[in-house]
């Protein structure tokens, strides 16, 4: 009779732990509807911009202005998203996100000039920098130790994913003729609804919550994470972190958080100048106008085949990112990419352009970086700062990574100019080499530990 009561009481403690992590991974797969709409509004500009450019009849410059206006808006989201967020909640703001992304999928679809156009992707811009910054913290703030680097990678999964489908709606529009690309935009609004309503349903953050003095609430959703004695080891372990915490503009300056501030920023600008946004958002235009793609849908339809890779590598990145640990991944990442796009560069200089051999040579850089840089920046970002300015200190990193974006983004067609396709992708496999090297002396292993504990590192 023992026997069998041990062996029942072992089943339901087994069948609570289940159901409490198939809640975590319910409000975080939420929140991370977020990120595939963001990983939508970036991408979906790259099958556009073959029918805008027609359209409206765009020069390198007003092409790099039209991709560009987006980010413009995403800086303008993170720099607000942190102070925002730290006063009014996670939750709160990612409604703010998702209006915002309805709103602006209709407003791209309609415009007659490319002023309209720049205007109505600042909008959306706006929603994506406020969304990069949020939903990888508030994973992160809900997330159980042991799997929160998988969990903050599911963000990432559903920006590739939103990346992929878009590229997929995108090629199957293309042959609806020149307006098609109002119909690439005009889909979005779907999954922005749907976010806004699920966001109903998920609880706010219980850090924020216990920071706000609204212990009740944030102990109860502790409970519902991870049981009665683990909700009161964490919140007890929360209060002890906050009760050093000032949540200031001072503090996020103290010494103790330069460094982390400095990792979190270089990280995220390093994910950017390595050039990935390259072919995320000109891919059509580099495959048909410099990779031997003849037609707007052969060159829109080779970036179907570059969002499968990366889909399929951020899964291996969700798999092994809380087993190998970040530092593993991001060291074989950065020199994955370097090669790749070393011999990319050369691969341009040949005649006539190997439209094959730079289709592989883009999936293997694609590759290497859905499994490192891509996840495990974000993964960073959202681990390494205490709560009462984790708001602010991603918002900071957060806006660092999008005016890099910019940067690239901007700079990319005039460099093709000027230098040449191989010149310029030279020039990224340089940086990628800079980057392993930063990763390889100055970023610290934090799979397996607790964000207070995270904490405790630093001030050691």
């Amino acid at each position: 009779m023992k026997t069998n009561r041990a062996v029942a009481s072992a089943a339901a403690v087994e069948a609570d732990a289940l159901g409490n992590w198939t809640y975590v991974y319910g409000i975080a797969g939420v929140a991370a509807i977020s990120g595939l709409l963001f990983g939508y509004d970036t991408a979906v500009i790259n099958g556009a911009l073959v029918f805008l450019r027609e359209q409206f009849r765009l020069s390198d410059f007003q092409t790099e202005i039209a991709a560009g206006s987006l980010l413009v808006g995403c800086i303008v989201g993170a720099s607000l998203a942190g102070t925002l967020t730290d006063r009014f909640g996670r939750k709160r703001m990612l409604l703010v996100a998702a209006i915002l992304f309805c709103l602006s999928s209709v407003g791209t679809a309609l415009p007659r000039n490319l002023l309209e156009f720049v205007v109505a992707r600042f909008i959306a811009g706006t929603a994506i920098g406020v969304a990069s910054v949020l939903s990888p913290m508030y994973i992160a703030e809900v997330s159980p130790a042991a799997i929160r680097g998988r969990l903050v990678t599911l963000n990432q999964m559903a920006i590739v994913t939103g990346i992929l489908l878009s590229y997929f709606v995108s090629w199957m529009l293309s042959g609806l003729g020149p307006e098609s690309w109002r119909w690439m935009f005009a889909t979005a609004g779907i999954p922005s609804a749907v976010l806004f309503g699920a966001l109903l349903f998920i609880p706010e953050s219980p850090r924020w919550l216990l920071k706000q003095a609204r212990d009740a609430e944030a102990i109860a959703t502790l409970r519902r994470i991870g049981g009665e004695a683990a909700a009161v080891r964490e919140a007890a372990a929360i209060r002890a972190s906050l009760a050093g915490e000032t949540g200031s503009l001072n503090e996020l300056r103290s010494p103790q958080m330069r460094k982390p501030l400095a990792i979190a920023v270089l990280l995220a600008v390093a994910s950017q100048i390595t050039g990935i946004n390259t072919v995320i958002y000109y891919g059509a235009i580099l495959f048909r106008e410099h990779g031997g793609q003849r037609s707007a849908t052969s060159a829109i339809g080779a970036n179907v085949i570059i969002g499968a890779v990366n889909f399929l590598c951020t899964i291996l990145a969700v798999m092994f990112i809380d087993k190998a640990g970040r530092k593993p991944l991001l060291l074989f990442g950065s020199a994955g990419m370097a090669i790749s796009l070393g011999t990319l560069a050369f691969a341009f200089r040949m005649a006539p352009v190997p439209a094959t051999l730079i289709l592989v040579l883009v999936l293997c850089y694609v590759a290497c970086f859905a499994v490192s840089l891509g996840p495990g920046s974000w993964v960073y970002i959202s681990e390494l700062f205490p709560t009462a300015v984790r708001g602010r200190a991603m918002s900071v990193a957060t806006l660092s990574l999008w005016a890099a974006c910019l940067a690239v983004t901007l700079s990319f067609l005039t460099l093709v100019t000027y230098i040449g396709a191989s010149g310029a992708f030279a020039l990224y496999a340089g940086l990628c080499v800079v980057t392993f090297v930063f990763v390889w002396n100055f970023t610290p292993e934090t799979k397996g530990r607790t964000l207070e504990q995270i904490q405790q590192f630093w001030k050691k």
